[in-house]
């Protein structure tokens, strides 16, 4: 991959920072940003797929609050997995119903063993065990060091933020229809 950096296009800097802040929760969301920018659903779609080709814009997803929804029980499963099986054994964790994060992370030896991390969400805590329980029966892995970790405090749940916020006050220029920063 070339590491040569190549300044955006106004609209994709544009477009860029909208995605940052999220889809609107709207029926036809890519219309709601379309009409933001004053460009077509077609260059509005044209342009995402050029930022995600170029790897300016490598994945969206949602971020679901889930406290509102009931699931009060919120549990990081931490993992000690043999660096041979950490793969196959990550890949069938991913796929279980209700895990919903799963990713690796170095080892900070002495104190912290674990090499992969999963999230589990449930109304209780009494469920999030019962669901621990199942996945360690049905992958057999209950001899595998693990830790269950619940969530105390509910913070900030946000996507990546990589373009600072535009200030109030900073003035907008307009090229080909398009806000940018000025």
């Amino acid at each position: 991959m070339n590491a040569q950096f190549n300044p955006l296009d106004p609209i994709d800097l544009a477009l860029l920072h909208l995605m940052q802040e999220g889809l609107p929760l709207v029926p036809r969301p890519y219309a709601a940003l379309a009409e933001e920018l004053d460009c077509s659903e077609e260059l509005l779609a044209e342009r995402l797929t050029f930022l995600h080709e170029s790897n300016q814009l490598r994945r969206s997803g949602l971020i679901i609050r889930h406290r509102p929804l009931g699931f009060k029980a919120n549990a990081m499963v931490v993992w000690n997995l043999p660096n041979e099986q950490l793969q196959e054994i990550a890949e069938k964790l991913a796929v279980q119903p209700c895990v919903t994060l799963c990713y690796e992370r170095p080892r900070r030896l002495p104190d912290w063993p674990y090499n992969l991390f999963t999230m589990i969400h449930g109304r209780s805590k009494e469920q999030v065990h019962e669901q621990l329980s199942e996945i360690l029966e049905r992958l057999e892995l209950q001899h595998i060091e693990h830790d269950l970790l619940f969530s105390e405090t509910c913070y900030k749940q946000c996507g990546g933020r990589y373009l600072q916020k535009k200030k109030k006050n900073q003035k907008k220029e307009t090229v080909k229809g398009v806000a940018v920063n000025g």
